[in-house]
C-alpha cells in the first residue's frame, strides 16, 4: 500500500538520511554530541549537506553551541529559511540548522508551552523549513520520551525508511537504566537504532594525559552488547571542546536582545574551523565514519522488516 504524502514527506523528500539523537535523561550531553554529529558529518565529505533540527524546546542549545546565537530566521515565498553554520565559508553553505531559539525575542525568555503547541512547532519545523537537498538531518530531541519525541515519529512516519536513532549515555547506572528506557521507547516505535555513545567517558588531563574515570567506565558498552545493540564509541571529556562550545556564545548586548551582527557569522564559522583541532573531532570521526557504513544496512533492514 502506498504511503500517503503529506507536507512533511513533500519537504523531506530530498531529505537522504534522518538521524534522531535522544536519550533518556538530561545531563548526559545529547546536545553536544548532537552539534558534534552535525560538524563531523559536515567534515566527512566536501559535498556533504547537513542539517540540524532541536527540537528541545524549552531548552535549546544548539543555536549557542554552534555559535549562531542572534542570528534570526527569514521567510522566504517557499517556508522558513534555515541558519547556516558555514556561510562565510568558500562555496555554498552546506550545514543549516533551525531551533525554536531563533525565534525568541530574548535567547533568556522561556518558552511555557502544553503538548498541542510544542506538536504544531514541531509540526512546522519539518514542514515549513527550507532545506532544500541534505544528505543527513540529526534531530536533536529534549531528555526523555515525551510530547516531542511522539510528534516527531507521527510527522514522520511517511518517511520512517529514512529514520534512525543514536541513543546518548552517561557509564553510571543511573543514566544506563534511562538509557534503557529511551531503547525500549525506539522499540514500541520500530525506531531502527544506529547504536550507542557513551558520553563523558573519563577525564583526558590536559598536561599528563592520563584518564580518570569520573563516572565508571565501560557500562555504556555492555549496555549495547547485552541489548544487541552497536556500540559506537566512547567520549571522554574533553576540556578543549568545553572551552570551544562556551566560547561560542555570543557576548555582546546586540545579540542578547535577538539582534543579528555580522560577528556572529564570524563566530560560527569559527567554531567549524577549530572544532577540526580538538581531540572529541578525532574520536567522532571515527564514530561518523563507522556511522555512514551502517546507515544504509540499518535503514535497509527496517523496511524489509516493515514489509
Amino acid at each position: 500500500m502506498a504511503v500517503q504524502e503529506t507536507p512533511v514527506s513533500r519537504r523531506l523528500k530530498t531529505v537522504k538520511h534522518i538521524i534522531i539523537v535522544c536519550s533518556g535523561k538530561g545531563g548526559v550531553g545529547k546536545s553536544s554530541v548532537s552539534a558534534q554529529l552535525a560538524l563531523s558529518l559536515h567534515a566527512s565529505s566536501p559535498t556533504a549537506r547537513v542539517g540540524v533540527l532541536d527540537v528541545d524546546l524549552t531548552g535549546p542549545s544548539i543555536p549557542r553551541m554552534l555559535g549562531l546565537d542572534g542570528h534570526g530566521v527569514h521567510q522566504s515565498s517557499d517556508g522558513w529559511v534555515p541558519v547556516y553554520a558555514d556561510a562565510l565559508g568558500d562555496g555554498e553553505p552546506r550545514l543549516a540548522c533551525m531551533s525554536v531559539g531563533f525565534l525568541l525575542k530574548k535567547k533568556g525568555d522561556s518558552v511555557v508551552w502544553r503538548g498541542p503547541k510544542k506538536n504544531a512547532m514541531i509540526r512546522q519545523f519539518l514542514s515549513d523549513v527550507r532545506w532544500g537537498e541534505l544528505d543527513y538531518l540529526v534531530v536533536d530531541t529534549p531528555p526523555g520520551t515525551s510530547d516531542e519525541h511522539l510528534s516527531l515519529i507521527e510527522h514522520l512516519a511517511p518517511v520512517h525508511s529514512r529514520l534512525s536513532a543514536v541513543i546518548v549515555t552517561t557509564p553510571q547506572a543511573v543514566a544506563l537504566l534511562d538509557a534503557m528506557k529511551c531503547l525500549s521507547f525506539t522499540r514500541a516505535v520500530a525506531l531502527p537504532v544506529l547504536g550507542l555513545i557513551e558520553n563523558m567517558s573519563g577525564y583526558v588531563c590536559p598536561c599528563c594525559g592520563d584518564v580518570s574515570n569520573v563516572f565508571s567506565t565501560g557500562g555504556g558498552a555492555e549496555m549495547a552488547r547485552r541489548e544487541g545493540v552497536p556500540f559506537l564509541g566512547s567520549m571522554p571529556i574533553d576540556t578543549e571542546l568545553v572551552t570551544l562550545l562556551d566560547a561560542a556564545e555570543s557576548t555582546d548586548l546586540s545579540a542578547a536582545d535577538g539582534r543579528h551582527d555580522e560577528d556572529s557569522e564570524v563566530r560560527s564559522f569559527g567554531v567549524l574551523q577549530r572544532y577540526q583541532k580538538t581531540s572529541s573531532a578525532k574520536i567522532l570521526s571515527a564514530v561518523v565514519e563507522n556511522l555512514i557504513s551502517t546507515l544504509p544496512l540499518v535503514e535497509h533492514a527496517s523496511t524489509s522488516s516493515s514489509a
